[in-house]
């Protein structure tokens, strides 16, 4: 059966925002006077949302009296340094040009926090996206891997998991597809390599986004 829409993780999948994320990680550690991290340190960190990338980033994570502060203080800093480096993947732009022009329903689906991910889609992607959501726990949304926001993009669609492929970067990607009965591709041009990936139990890999149209045509 043809697939009908595609869900896309967006750090480290369609677009490399790794560069803006460390500074702006670095920026508000350096307003609490804390020590600074590199840019493979804050690669490991993401993933999970920005509370536990600054749960990874400060001394005595949760524990530390600040943190709620400095979860306020990142978002800022990043809301007005998000578009400094980052950029989309090579071939990224192509392919989402041709999955559009194949009918295919796109929707992106990250982590990040909800309003950083709907400016980013519309200032890389606008009018190939159709739909994008950030985290939103606040509403009782729970983030990846949890299904909650990836069974939202099917409802909105009024589709079913047998209808989407999810395409990511890491384990939290698979076990989003997984936890969402779809099926998974991950990519390893992103945060995390092959051999990670292939320890957390990916199933299909590519190497480049023109890849993933050859896949669809077998799925």
């Amino acid at each position: 059966m043809r697939k009908k829409i595609i869900i896309f993780d967006l750090d480290g999948t369609l677009l490399n925002t790794l560069d803006d994320l460390t500074d702006s990680t670095n920026a508000m550690l350096e307003r609490f006077n804390y020590p600074k991290r590199t840019k493979e340190e804050v690669k490991n960190f993401v993933g999970n949302g920005v509370d536990k990338l600054i749960e990874r980033a400060i001394p005595d994570g949760r524990n530390n009296p600040n943190f709620e502060n400095c979860i306020k203080t990142f978002k800022k800093i990043y809301s007005e340094n998000m578009y400094n480096k980052t950029a989309p993947y090579d071939g990224v732009i192509d392919m989402l040009n041709i999955l559009k022009n194949n009918n295919y329903k796109i929707s992106v689906v990250s982590n990040k926090f909800d309003m950083a991910v709907k400016a980013l889609c519309k200032k890389y992607f606008l009018n190939l996206i159709d739909f994008s959501s950030g985290e939103n726990e606040a509403a009782g949304i729970r983030k990846k891997p949890a299904p909650d926001t990836v069974l939202k993009v099917l409802e909105y669609f009024n589709l079913k998991s047998e209808d989407a492929v999810y395409i990511g970067d890491s384990e939290v990607d698979i076990q989003t597809a997984k936890n969402s009965d779809m099926q998974c591709i991950s990519v390893c041009w992103g945060f995390k390599d092959r051999n990670f990936l292939i320890s957390n139990g990916a199933e299909k890999i590519i190497n480049n986004p023109s890849e993933i149209i050859e896949i669809l045509k077998n799925l």
